[in-house]
């Protein structure tokens, strides 16, 4: 038997280990807001927290101009997810500042406002995807549809990550929970370095199997859609859209002169530099409006 002295100090030390172990994560309540970021435990196995974003800054999905194939693909894949029905993991990859982010945000948007409430937006950033799982269990079994964002996403030799996003796309015993749908954006369209993919290939004794547990992540993504640099009509057309919506006080002669101005000096065409001119010439003329969300 156990004398008291000892009992004591046993649970003495007990105490003093539950003081230190981190407390329980608080259960997960995704009726706060609309969107949320993934922060994750300082340690594995903690746990995490779903931080509410009162406000994403997003624009409308009528002013994303130039990706119409890419915007209705999209759009109907993730109507059909908030609807309860089958939809795929998608990948959106191209050029930069094409909208590839925006165009996630604003089919969110949109779903909610067919039917409010019916999904969550939640963010992940590069740096933490190794938690995914984590995070999935989080969400498995909740109510609420959830819609996974990982902006940017991309893998860099020795990169061990993508393994922990390759199991929960459609691998693993338990597999992706029925809630849940995964949108990643990059700039690469095989999330891995062309110079990697080549380096292997070359060095391989077979250059296939070498390259292909990279490749087949990509694989994973039943959507893929491409995001190209835009011409100079398109580029012009996002810049009307924009300035129509913030009413802006400018004959189109000179906003167009200004924007071919603007976009030389930038040395490209994009959304985002049409972004970018619009504020500019908002602020230049005094216009406080934000663009329509």
């Amino acid at each position: 038997m156990t004398d008291q002295p000892t009992l004591l100090l046993l649970t003495r030390i007990a105490a003093a280990l539950d003081r230190l172990a981190p407390p329980p994560p608080a259960p997960v309540d995704l009726g706060d807001a609309d969107a949320f970021v993934w922060h994750p435990a300082p340690r594995a196995g903690e746990g995490g927290t779903l931080a509410p974003v009162p406000r994403v800054s997003r624009v409308a999905i009528a002013l994303l101009k130039g990706v119409d194939r890419q915007r209705d693909i999209l759009l109907e894949n993730t109507l059909r997810f908030a609807r309860g029905l089958p939809a795929n993991n998608a990948m959106l990859w191209g050029a930069r500042g094409m909208g590839k982010s925006s165009l996630v945000k604003a089919a969110h948007a949109a779903a909610n406002q067919e039917t409010p409430g019916c999904l969550a937006l939640i963010e992940i950033h590069r740096e933490d995807i190794r938690t995914l799982p984590e995070l999935l269990n989080q969400l498995r079994g909740q109510a609420r549809r959830c819609l996974i964002l990982c902006d940017d996403l991309s893998f860099e030799k020795e990169d061990a990550d993508y393994k922990a996003l390759k199991s929960v796309l459609d691998g693993g015993i338990e597999g992706r929970p029925d809630n849940v749908l995964f949108y990643a954006t990059s700039n690469r369209r095989h999330l891995m370095p062309r110079d990697m993919i080549d380096n292997e290939r070359s060095t391989a004794i077979n250059p296939n199997e070498s390259i292909e547990e990279k490749v087949s992540l990509s694989d994973r993504f039943g959507l893929w859609l491409g995001f190209h640099n835009c011409d100079q009509p398109t580029f012009m057309a996002m810049i009307d859209g924009y300035a129509a919506d913030l009413d802006l006080p400018i004959d189109p002669e000179t906003l167009h002169a200004e924007a071919v101005e603007w976009s030389v000096t930038r040395g490209s065409r994009s959304g985002r530099v049409a972004w970018q001119f619009i504020q500019e010439m908002a602020g230049r003329l005094g216009v406080a409006k934000t663009v329509s969300a």
